[in-house]
């Protein structure tokens, strides 16, 4: 994707939120359907798969990135409100995204479900399946409390594709919103995805962006979140809260975190693994600003399938240690790019 393709969008503010009484998934008779997006982002990463699946009537939603082989992993936790749900910290064959908050989380148990099936229902310890998952708070943006459950989540896996990630307002992003410096001035985000392969080493990068702060372009200019309706422009939120010092400005609407998985081929030490998953991590402040608020529950899970190796390069401080961060360098910005297709 270029760049000029996620700037001066027209705005897509929320609807008011409403927080009383509402129907949930008992209401309906709700049907697992795909959840398209407004376009996809292609890939090519064999050994990974990444699937979506939508409650219409919500909408709300779950993405499911699959890795059948299983991929060593570190989780990086940063904000105040996390929630994340795994079965082995340092090992998946799947991550789970879902919105419904808290309640989402019952999507992880539906894509281990069909985990197990896929195996026949062995449950020796080799057999097991390993799924972690993240959720968002997606209820501001539409007036009910139908969550992702684990019928979503095995729906989720079954629809999964080895090629493309559906961007835009899709899976778990589906009702993922940005720039809550004001409920009258968030608009919608979405779910990004970015790829890139450089010799044989390929970059998978799935966001779902549903923050505090607001998605900013490589330039610097506000491109979601924080549209004030009275000049048609948006900005950055820390002007709002200088005026908020000064008693004249909007406060911060709580409901929000970003959730991340990023899938690299290269062979990493658990040391240089949780470094490079932190560096990137630590870079999304860029795109995404202000990130890692006591109201965001930031979370990223960096796997890699430890395919190639990263050529040797000395160094008084270790052979390996100027690419890891040379890697870390190039998929910040292979996530900056996938933050910035959730605006989409």
């Amino acid at each position: 994707m270029t760049l000029t393709e996620h700037t001066a969008p027209a705005a897509r503010i929320i609807p008011p939120p409403s927080f009383g009484p509402a129907k949930s998934n008992d209401d309906f008779d709700l049907v697992p359907q795909p959840s398209p997006g407004r376009g996809t982002v292609e890939y090519d990463f064999p050994g990974v798969e990444v699937g979506t699946a939508q409650y219409t009537e919500g909408p709300t939603g779950t993405t499911v990135v699959h890795v059948p082989a299983g991929a060593r992993m570190f989780i990086d936790e940063r904000g105040g409100a996390i929630g994340l749900s795994y079965g082995d910290k340092q090992y998946a064959h799947a991550i789970c995204l879902s919105g419904g908050s808290l309640y989402g989380l019952g999507a992880c148990a539906g894509v281990a479900d069909e985990l197990r099936a896929r195996v026949d229902h062995q449950v020796g310890w080799d057999a097991l399946k390993c799924v972690s998952g993240a959720i968002i708070y997606d209820f501001a943006t539409r007036g009910n409390a139908v969550v992702p459950d684990a019928a979503l989540g095995r729906a989720a896996l079954r629809l999964a594709s080895a090629d493309r990630v559906p961007v835009g307002r899709a899976g778990a992003g589906i009702s993922a919103s940005v720039g809550k410096i004001d409920w009258s001035r968030c608009e919608f985000s979405g779910q990004g995805a970015a790829f890139r392969q450089i010799g044989d080493i390929k970059i998978l990068a799935v966001t779902v962006v549903n923050a505090v702060g607001v998605i900013v372009d490589r330039d610097g200019t506000v491109i979601r979140g924080n549209y004030d309706p009275a000049t048609g422009t948006r900005r950055l939120p820390h002007l709002d809260y200088q005026a908020a010092f000064a008693g004249d400005g909007p406060t911060t609407a709580h409901g929000n975190t970003t959730i991340s998985a990023l899938i690299t081929n290269v062979r990493l030490d658990d040391r240089a693994l949780e470094q490079f998953g932190r560096q990137v991590h630590g870079s999304m402040h860029r795109g995404i600003q202000p990130f890692h608020t006591n109201l965001d529950g930031d979370t990223l899970f960096t796997l890699t399938t430890d395919e190639v190796d990263l050529p040797t390069t000395p160094s008084r401080i270790g052979a390996h240690a100027i690419n890891s961060v040379g890697l870390g360098a190039i998929a910040a910005e292979v996530m900056w790019d996938a933050i910035l297709s959730s605006s989409r």
